[in-house]
């Protein structure tokens, strides 16, 4: 299913075989699994790709019966891409002049990979050189808050209007909105229903966040992403800890009283902030977010006494915002923060980094 959002273009379906043999001319700051082909696979949320063609349109070539995807024309979405599978989608009827695209993955799919075959330019059209990379990069660590489950909805109950697929768009989410408006790249490195040591309601103890946190491809056991040299974020923002406590403990579970759950999570969060100074190193700032739960205090209060002892010990780059706001209204998927909610969200990180002393 494709759909045209702007008056004047039209998405249109070709087999990749019709697709023009000059293709690619992109570049993405997500974690992804080059081909030999030139292609990409890839299992996080919000993953994009941007190019610049010349011509009156551009063809999207893609092998995905998964997820969704925005396509966007000088800045502009003017079609969104519904589990297209294998195929190349064009957007056609556009001024015949040099033109940016971007395609951006809006849903989650951790046992699913999708695959980008590159953007192919219409007939008397070329593909360009693709935009250089932005200075400025953030990295965004979470669970379905940030991922923006079921952002889009407008409603908690999303059985009737399609689903949290149809109703989420991580392009939309806090993280997203952050890093456009500081005109930064980005990851979201988000895996809905994840915590750092517990997830939702106790379910598939076998493993948590930090299982797939390595990964490029969520689905493939083992995998790591190797990264190209190119990604040093300035600043990493890590919101674990909704699923380890918003849901009480059930009989069976490994914890047997809050205060062993607090335990567990403190050592577990500070060994995953010994990881992430490993690999980024001394400069980085590392925000370490919570949010108000109904239930109990204990996410917020674990994760503020982490940031003081890191401060102790002398890392003065690690901070605690705490985010919430009367005018949270949690209209997305399941009581997820709506479209609404992610703009006010998305506002108060922008205010906590203007406090940060960064240089970028």
């Amino acid at each position: 299913m494709v759909t045209a959002a702007a008056a004047g273009v039209v998405a249109a379906l070709a087999p990749p075989s019709q697709a023009a043999a000059r293709r690619g001319g992109y570049r993405t700051a997500g974690r992804v699994k080059a081909g030999a082909d030139g292609s990409a696979q890839y299992t996080w949320p919000g993953v994009y790709f941007e190019g610049r063609f010349r011509g009156t349109g551009v063809g999207v070539v893609l092998d995905d019966a998964d997820n969704d995807y925005d396509v966007q024309i000088d800045g502009t979405t003017v079609a969104t891409l519904v589990t297209p599978g294998r195929t190349t989608s064009w957007i056609d009827g556009l001024s015949d002049t040099a033109h940016s695209v971007r395609l951006v993955k809006r849903t989650e799919s951790p046992w699913a990979a999708g695959r980008f075959g590159g953007f192919v330019a219409a007939a008397g059209g070329a593909v360009l050189p693709a935009p250089v990379a932005r200075r400025r990069q953030i990295e965004f660590i979470g669970d379905s808050y940030t991922a923006g489950y079921g952002n889009v909805s407008g409603t908690r109950d999303c059985s009737g209007n399609g689903g949290v697929n149809r109703n989420s768009n991580a392009d939309l989410a806090f993280g997203a909105l952050t890093a456009r408006g500081l005109d930064a790249d980005y990851q979201i490195n988000a895996f809905s229903g994840r915590g750092m040591v517990r997830n939702y309601n106790g379910g598939s103890p076998e493993s948590d966040f930090r299982t797939y946190y390595d990964r490029a491809l969520l689905n493939v056991e083992g995998d790591v992403w190797r990264n190209p040299g190119s990604w040093r974020p300035q600043v990493v923002v890590v919101g674990l800890g909704i699923n380890d406590f918003s849901t009480p403990l059930n009989p069976g579970e490994r914890w047997a009283t809050q205060d062993d759950l607090v335990a567990a999570y403190a050592s577990a969060y500070h060994g995953f902030l010994d990881t992430l100074r490993g690999r980024y190193g001394a400069r980085t700032f590392i925000v370490v977010s919570t949010t108000r739960l109904h239930n109990t205090t204990a996410f917020t209060d674990t994760a503020s006494r982490i940031v003081r002892e890191r401060n102790r010990r002398g890392d003065d780059r690690v901070g605690h915002w705490f985010y919430d706001d009367p005018g949270l209204d949690r209209l997305g998927c399941d009581w997820h923060p709506s479209l609404n909610d992610h703009r006010i969200i998305s506002g108060l990180l922008d205010d906590h980094l203007a406090t940060l002393p960064l240089r970028w």
